[in-house]
């Protein structure tokens, strides 16, 4: 079983890239499960959302205390909240940033195991036109934890993004772009 943290705020749509993310794999033939948790909801709080990924059923139905990996979409959290609390050595995080997994690993309370990095806000803006860190996020996280095989999930991806946006077909090639380029310029 694989289990995946994401930490956010809102509106960042951390909670879409889980639910997204438990789809692709689902579509791909595991058990799934996502779930978010949170206070009271308001733009820009933060937030956290699961992810439990397997091949047999879970009969778990809780927070996850020990993920195998960690996706923080602002990196602004990291002042505040101990995102790697559980986190297991052979896991990784990945964070949504600029710097290079060397330059944020002080801002990671000791943490030893790999830290990745992918500058989501230059990936989305280049092929979105628009901040939509979740999609970059996403692709990075499949890329790192190897949770779904990379053309399943581009297969599935490109499927799901020609439902979502039937009324804008023109947004399809951008989001599959942007998860391309997100898979293959995650550093570490």
């Amino acid at each position: 079983m694989i289990e995946i943290r994401w930490h956010g705020r809102g509106g960042q749509g951390a909670k879409t890239a889980s639910q997204l993310l438990a789809d692709a794999a689902f579509m791909a033939g595991s058990y799934v499960q996502s779930f978010p948790e949170y206070g009271p909801e308001r733009s820009g709080a933060p937030i956290t959302a699961y992810n439990r990924i397997s091949k047999e059923r879970c009969p778990v139905h809780s927070n996850i205390y020990e993920p195998d990996y960690v996706a923080v979409v602002d990196e602004t959290l990291l002042k505040s909240v101990d995102v790697t609390a559980g986190l297991k050595k052979e896991g990784a995080v990945i964070i949504n940033s600029p710097l290079s997994p060397e330059e944020i690993k002080a801002d990671l309370k000791g943490y030893e195991g790999r830290i990745c990095t992918i500058d989501a806000r230059e990936i989305s803006l280049e092929f979105l036109g628009a901040y939509f860190p979740n999609t970059p996020m996403l692709a990075a996280v499949v890329s790192v934890s190897g949770c779904v095989e990379r053309e399943q999930f581009l297969k599935d991806m490109e499927e799901s993004f020609r439902h979502k946006f039937a009324k804008k077909p023109q947004v399809v090639e951008g989001n599959l772009k942007c998860l391309i380029s997100a898979m293959d310029r995650v550093k570490g």
